[in-house]
Formats: structure tokens, sequence, C-alpha cells
């Protein structure tokens, strides 16, 4: 795993604190979107209008896209009730609430070489880093030290992740995290 230049954590694992390493994971979601676009109607730079357009249609039916897809629409609409990225508002917001909640039934599907689950896992690391706020910091450094072990194809054993989440309520911090998902990532 490579470091990030600006932060030195592997890369991906600075964020969200990490300017360069939250351009990583927003670029995960970006890029199924421009994806999506140039698959589904000829471009990935629609007018703004029209990706708005576009943004509404893939939230109103979630689970019929893939989850980077319908994360990125979410980022192209506002919340009415708090005025933030929908679904990225603080806890409480009840139409963020609800369209965090719908996220979750969109397609994952899991990379070719990759152990089951393993999209899923990264579906829920990145969620969790593009809206820190709304988490625990436990969590956020949770998924912060194996984000990048995930985005390799690691997904832990049960056990091991309870293992890594004893280890963080004990008071681990990112860089010993780091290394225990890098001995076992590589086996």
């Amino acid at each position: 795993m490579r470091r990030c230049a600006e932060c030195g954590c592997r890369e991906y694992g600075g964020a969200p604190g990490c300017a360069r390493c939250l351009a990583l994971v927003d670029a995960l979601v970006e890029e199924g979107w421009r994806a999506f676009l140039g698959r589904e109607f000829g471009t990935a730079e629609p007018a703004g209008k029209d990706e708005t357009a576009i943004a509404e249609m893939v939230v109103d039916e979630p689970s019929r896209h893939d989850w980077r897809v319908v994360d990125a629409a979410l980022d192209r609409l506002t919340c009415a009730g708090c005025g933030s990225r929908l679904g990225r508002g603080p806890r409480g917001c009840p139409p963020c609430d609800l369209a965090d909640g719908f996220r979750y039934s969109a397609i994952e599907t899991d990379r070719p070489g990759v152990p089951p689950g393993n999209e899923h896992a990264i579906r829920v690391g990145v969620s969790v880093l593009r809206a820190a706020h709304r988490q625990s910091p436990r969590t956020v450094l949770g998924w912060r030290s194996g984000l990048p072990a995930l985005l390799e194809g690691f997904l832990p054993t049960t056990a091991q992740a309870q293992a890594m989440r004893a280890r963080i309520n004990a008071g681990a911090n990112y860089d010993e995290l780091a290394e225990t998902y890098d001995a076992l990532s590589r086996g």
C-alpha cells in the first residue's frame, strides 16, 4: 500500500482530515458516476440542470443502481431540511437520515478476485469517511485504518473485525491499526 505524500497515512487512510486522501475517497464515487453517465446518457458531463434531474431519478430508485452512482447522485442534491448535500447533513436531520438509510438499498457488486462482501465493506467505509461528522471518532478511526486494505481486496473475518474493534476501544491509534491490517492482509 502506498503512503499519501501529504499526510503519511496509507492512501485513503488520512480521510477525512487529509484533503488528498479525501479526494481519493471521493474519486471512488465520482468514477462510478461518470461511467454511469457515459454508459446511460452518452456523456460524462451533462448540463447542470440535466445532471440534477438524473440525480433525482437515481435517488428515487436507489435499488436499481450501483452504490457509487447513488452516493454520487446524493452529492448532487441539496437537503431541504439542512441545506447540506443530501444524506450528509447532521444526524437528526430527517431528510438526511432517510437518504442515508436508503443509500444502502443500492446494488453492490464485488470486484473479481475479492472475497464476497468486500464491496459492501468498501461502501460502508467510503460512506463513513465522506460523512465523518455523522459518526463516532472510533468508527471513523476503524474505517480510516481498514479502507486501504479493503481496496486491495482484503476482507477481515468476523473475529478479526471484532478484534480490531476491541483494539480501537482499548485506545489503539491509526498507525497500530494500519500495521495490523497490513499483517492480516498479507496472510
